[in-house]
């Protein structure tokens, strides 16, 4: 009797392995309830269908079965960790509860990182909880540098990055931008890479945001980078002839896996031709833009802006 029942388990387990892998929580909730009306204590289950939950963002419904979970096996940190996750998405929804749930969010967090010395998710979550919680609720740039310090230890790019994150939220550019370097050194990730870019720009450095980029395309040679150098030229009105060139060879090789639809190149293309003062390509564009996007607000303003040209 044992081996069929082994049998379904593993092939509910694929199933809905598959159904996440194709973002279809909803049909992946119908086959997890009906796993749980027939074996309700399944662990496996249970978790699979807090996440089910969480990735609709359905967060009080998620907690029951991370609740279960926590009070099931409350030696196990990941339970706590994905607990005090969902707590802290519904904080951010609602600002009035989120005082509330202040204790509980840094409870989970703190246990999951007590229970796995290891566990690098909890540590990030706390560096993020401390440097976003005013102070008189209990945030402390020093106790988001403490996790930050044991991020470092478990791996010396999170750690960096984590340090990078802390700095630049309290608006030091300088030590941001020396830590994700650091990271970038260390491990050289898209990610890595990406923090910076992002500093960049916030700091109105395009064309540091645009050799940074460069860089992480040398190293990774994505078509999505063509995309993202585009994007800063047409935003900062810099390097335009580049950036139309990026955006010709992004759309010239253009698959979905490069995440950004068509469409925005075209939008960004537009953008470029209006710096030039060239109208009529600028209107053939973003047509195209709208063609395949046609309720898009920014496309649609943009062309409004390009008729009174």
């Amino acid at each position: 009797m044992l081996q069929p029942l082994l049998s379904l388990s593993q092939s509910n387990t694929a199933q809905v392995t598959l159904l996440f892998q194709q973002k279809a929580f909803e049909k992946a909730e119908f086959v997890l309830k009906d796993v749980l009306e027939k074996t309700p204590e399944d662990i496996e289950a249970l978790e699979l269908m807090g996440d089910a939950l969480g990735h609709q963002k359905r967060w009080d419904e998620a907690l029951v079965y991370y609740k279960k979970l926590v009070d099931r096996k409350p030696e196990e940190a990941n339970y706590h960790y994905k607990y005090g996750g969902v707590l802290g998405m519904k904080a951010l929804e609602n600002k009035f509860k989120a005082i509330g749930l202040i204790g509980d969010i840094k409870t989970a967090f703190t246990t999951a990182a007590t229970l796995d010395k290891t566990h690098i998710p909890a540590r990030w979550a706390l560096v993020e909880f401390y440097m976003q919680l005013p102070g008189i609720f209990g945030g402390s740039q020093s106790k988001s540098e403490f996790y930050a310090e044991e991020l470092e230890q478990l791996s010396k790019v999170d750690g960096y990055l984590a340090k990078g994150y802390i700095y630049e939220y309290d608006n030091e550019p300088e030590l941001a931008e020396k830590y994700y370097k650091k990271a970038i050194e260390e491990g050289g990730s898209l990610t890595c890479f990406g923090k910076l870019t992002t500093l960049y720009e916030k700091q109105g450095t395009p064309a540091k945001a645009i050799e940074n980029i460069e860089a992480a395309q040398q190293k990774h040679q994505r078509n999505a980078l063509h995309y993202q150098i585009g994007k800063v030229a047409a935003e900062y009105n810099i390097q335009l002839v580049k950036g139309e060139k990026c955006l010709l060879t992004y759309l010239d090789n253009y698959s979905a896996e490069d995440g950004v639809p068509k469409a925005w190149a075209y939008y960004r293309l537009a953008q470029i031709n209006v710096h030039k003062k060239e109208k009529t390509d600028a209107l053939r564009y973003i047509d195209m833009a709208l063609n395949e996007l046609p309720k898009r607000k920014p496309f649609n303003d943009l062309k409004a802006q390009i008729l009174k040209l």
